[in-house]
């Protein structure tokens, strides 16, 4: 097997993302893979560029698989798993000690906001959202 393309961001922990049975709450992980997908957000936009957003979040679904324990790190490793005309999947998963404890997948739609209509992904960013591409054996 070849090793797969990814992007990855790992997070600490904080003690108020813990909940009353001491391990992270699961409100936590949507904000962990949105601010992992940051790197996918500047395919887009470079700068970061609020006044000219060019996204929307279709859908998101998220599977917890195990639990996530304060005071040890978290990795989120993010990769496309469906590029169309328009839109797109972010697969995305959660580690913390070697285990995978969650995984996600968060639908992003090109979007004109002036026209409020969907805009077709350019080949660019295409291109680069095809780098990070699951592999659907490699599961």
């Amino acid at each position: 097997m070849t090793e797969k393309s990814f992007l990855e961001s790992t997070f600490d922990v904080r003690f108020y993302e813990t909940d009353a049975l001491a391990h992270v709450s699961n409100t936590v992980l949507a904000g962990w893979f949105e601010s992992a997908r940051e790197p996918v957000f500047r395919f887009f936009t470079p700068e970061m560029d609020l006044k000219n957003w060019p996204l929307i979040v279709a859908s998101y679904k998220i599977d917890f698989l195990a639990q996530i324990f304060y005071g040890k790190p978290v990795t989120v490793k993010t990769y496309t798993s469906r590029i169309g005309s328009s839109s797109f999947d972010v697969l995305q998963e959660l580690w913390q000690d070697g285990k995978r404890c969650s995984r996600g997948v968060t639908t992003m739609v090109h979007f004109d906001y002036q026209s409020q209509k969907s805009i077709p992904i350019p080949d660019n960013v295409r291109q680069m959202l095809s780098e990070i591409m699951w592999e659907e054996d490699d599961e």
